[in-house]
């Protein structure tokens, strides 16, 4: 197979897909030969999967070196994992999708065609035209656009997924992030704001389980306020702010009483529930600033992101 530079670039993440990593390289193959006609390489980057995923890769690898393939030593997560693809990288263009063929490489002669149409665009998003994810996903998808439109000043319309097209500046820039906890959308937002989207189809999942439950969703949802906001600090600021008014209104309500109404029961049951409501506030703020500590902590470490096992490239 041809080893010139590639002109596309695709990062797909792999974790227990080995049943349908076959089809979907396929596929991939398919469009790019006979439909786009330019060259490509296609990065897999296997997040430690327990089934015979990187075999698979190992397979589909030694039948067309265009297809190239990391294998990592721990599982990190999609977003790492995704991260780590941008290294390998040498496309003019990334496209970013996910591997339970979901996201069909049908689909992608349409970003290309969207982002070389749009001469304002750095980043093309697809956004679904009907979704086939579970009720936990698009709740939590709902719930990340919510966020990150009030964080970063996104556009409520703007529809993040993870089926992408970039340019290579806005790659250069992601791999140059070497931040603890990264959530490719948040640092899409904070490179550039010429980002845009196009409708695609959305399939129904090939095979397996989808891994979000309700606790990733919430857990997700914590990290990514934490990681890239003082939204909690803000509010519990404002939480004190509140509790000092309501201390200072009710100290002249029992002074008023002591001066000119007189205490006959000492109000013990007062007391105890503003100690314990003043003591909860300091230990959940003092938790709060905790963590807040250890990503400061693990920032300032460089701690890697990843650390890779083998190459296939």
């Amino acid at each position: 197979m041809s080893a010139s530079k590639p002109v596309y670039s695709v990062v797909i993440p792999v974790y227990n897909s080995g049943a349908i990593l076959t089809e979907l390289t396929e596929r991939l193959i398919k469009v790019f030969d006979q439909e786009m006609g330019e060259p490509f390489e296609v990065i897999f980057v296997d997040d430690l999967s327990p089934d015979h995923s990187w075999a698979v890769l190992e397979s589909l690898h030694r039948k067309d070196n265009r297809i190239k393939a990391v294998q990592l030593m721990d599982n990190t997560g999609q977003h790492t994992a995704t991260m780590c693809g941008f290294t390998y990288v040498r496309g003019d263009y990334a496209i970013t999708m996910d591997d339970d063929l979901q996201h069909l490489p049908e689909e992608i002669p349409h970003l290309v065609k969207a982002i070389k149409n749009n001469e304002k665009a750095d980043i093309i998003i697809g956004s679904y035209i009907s979704k086939r994810h579970n009720l936990i996903r698009n709740l939590g998808t709902k719930l990340f656009n919510r966020l990150t439109s009030s964080l970063f000043k996104k556009p409520l319309d703007l529809k993040m997924t993870s089926f992408r097209i970039m340019n290579r500046q806005v790659v250069d820039a992601l791999v140059t992030m070497r931040v603890d906890n990264p959530r490719i959308g948040y640092l899409l937002l904070m490179i550039t704001k010429r980002i845009y989207n196009t409708p695609v189809q959305h399939a129904e999942r090939k095979a397996g389980r989808s891994g979000y439950n309700f606790k990733r969703v919430f857990k997700d949802s914590v990290e990514n306020v934490l990681s890239y906001s003082s939204l909690p600090l803000r509010m519990m600021i404002f939480l004190g702010f509140i509790s000092a008014v309501i201390c200072f209104i009710l100290s002249f309500y029992y002074l008023y009483r002591y001066l000119f109404i007189g205490i006959a029961v000492p109000g013990w049951t007062t007391v105890i529930l503003l100690l314990l409501f003043f003591f909860g506030i300091t230990l959940f703020s003092i938790g709060l600033v905790g963590e807040y500590l250890i990503r400061i902590i693990r920032e300032t470490k460089k701690y890697p992101q990843y650390t890779v096992r083998k190459e296939l490239s």
